[in-house]
């Protein structure tokens, strides 16, 4: 049974409330750190267990601590980025609505390594039940000492906040975050200069994932080392992964870093497997910006090794062969799925969520979207396809931010792998739109053999 270090205690009822939370260990990584070690220490301890951004990026945590200025006399501040908005991905949703004293004690363990006074917990709109849940949870904080003035008597203060955003997947982006925060529209600032140094109302700022804030506690409880044991090289320790599309048994899954993909995709123990006994057909393994791999290059990689559920074995051969970790949202496709409507239903999304201030972004996800919708419903025509890969060339890397990459990279790795899927859908205009669950064609699954 794979350890787990997160969602160790969700089973428990009553675990939301601070009685419960408490009584099962909770907050005693907070009295450790405030009695036993400096704010160096508690950074020190993260940067040894090699805990790395779990909400997409995978930057190295206590790094990205580290670059933190500190002006005398300056405030600082912390911002959990909890505007949970990919497609495919829901674990910090469940994290926060399950154990949301974890992510409390996470908070106020990374405010005091930071020396942040203020922090903030920036939540996607729709999760008004969640915030509810969480301003409860706070509450409780603050009546047993652990939130406010002189915590525990250990002489830190620290005021914690819960904001919501509007619905904006723009917001996830940290400098757009930051903007919605102060109470501006929500567009990605250019950089630098970077949050570290002048973030929200320009001082210095760190933005974290609420699976990286959470992790925290367990890093201080059992030490840096210990946690870096778990995983394999630079992924360590656990990760929650978001599984969905056609299998067994979705849900949210604490993996150890390192188990390998094909474990977690048929084991009972997580996915169980593809739905009503169907193949196969492709999967996107870290949220609807990542490429997809299709079924071939799903449990192992263009080497023939085993694809492991790591940062590095996921993107193994670079985005010809593999794909991203991202934010864990295991989404996963069986051989009646159209790959060509999925895409367009992704580019839909980007079109929409596009903040409109890079015109590459504002004008080519519109385009992808229209070519896209054009290729499904038999509109199209062969030359759509190489129009397509053009577009998503010119996106790529050309915003200020990383939205235009995550609309581009879907659809260059969808037309990569799935040509043969574009172009019978030129060819074959009606049979998609007259069949239930889109298309699966022989050439796709013939591909293994070549």
């Amino acid at each position: 049974m794979a350890r787990k270090l997160l969602l160790e205690n969700a089973h428990i009822e009553g675990i939301r409330n601070y009685d419960v939370y408490r009584k099962n260990g909770g907050y005693r990584a907070v009295e450790k750190a405030l009695k036993s070690m400096s704010p160096d220490d508690v950074v020190e301890e993260v940067k040894k267990s090699g805990l790395r951004g779990r909400g997409g990026a995978g930057f190295p945590t206590g790094m990205k601590w580290s670059f933190i200025a500190k002006p005398e006399g300056v405030p600082r501040h912390l911002l959990c980025n909890a505007d949970e908005s990919e497609p495919g991905t829901f674990k910090d949703r469940y994290l926060m609505e399950t154990v949301p004293h974890l992510l409390i004690e996470g908070m106020i363990l990374s405010s005091y390594a930071l020396g942040c006074n203020s922090s903030f917990i920036y939540i996607r709109g729709e999760y008004m039940y969640v915030l509810q849940i969480l301003e409860k949870a706070i509450a409780e904080a603050y009546a047993n000492g652990w939130l406010g003035k002189n915590i525990q008597g250990s002489g830190f203060d620290l005021d914690l906040f819960v904001s919501p955003g509007a619905g904006a997947y723009i917001c996830g982006e940290e400098t757009a975050l930051i903007e919605s925060l102060e109470g501006k529209r929500g567009n990605p600032r250019m950089k630098p200069p970077f949050p570290a140094v002048s973030g929200l109302w320009n001082r210095p700022t760190v933005v974290n994932n609420v699976e990286t804030i959470s992790a925290v506690v367990p890093i201080v409880n059992d030490g840096g080392d210990a946690y870096a044991a778990i995983g394999l090289g630079k992924s360590t320790g656990t990760k929650l992964i978001s599984a969905s599309g056609n299998i067994n048994r979705p849900g949210v899954y604490e993996i150890e870093l390192g188990v390998s993909v094909e474990e977690f995709l048929y084991s009972d123990q997580y996915c169980g497997g593809i739905k009503n006994g169907k193949k196969l057909k492709a999967c996107v393994p870290g949220g609807s910006s990542v490429p997809i791999l299709p079924h071939y290059l799903v449990c192992k990689t263009a080497n023939g090794e085993d694809r492991l559920m790591t940062y590095e074995s996921l993107s193994d051969g670079g985005f010809a062969t593999g794909s991203m970790l991202g934010s864990g949202g295991f989404i996963v496709y069986d051989e009646d799925q159209c790959i060509v409507r999925n895409t367009w239903n992704f580019s839909r999304f980007y079109h929409h969520e596009s903040c409109g201030q890079c015109s590459p972004c504002r004008e080519g996800t519109g385009w992808m979207e229209k070519v896209l919708h054009r290729l499904e419903y038999g509109h199209g025509k062969m030359e759509d396809i190489d129009l397509l890969w053009d577009i998503q060339r010119q996106i790529e890397g050309n915003t200020i931010c990383p939205l235009g990459d995550a609309a581009a990279w879907p659809v260059a790795a969808a037309i990569r792998h799935f040509r043969e899927e574009f172009e019978w859908h030129v060819n074959e205009p009606k049979r998609c739109l007259e069949s239930n669950y889109g298309l699966v064609t022989e050439k796709v699954f013939e591909k293994v053999n070549a």
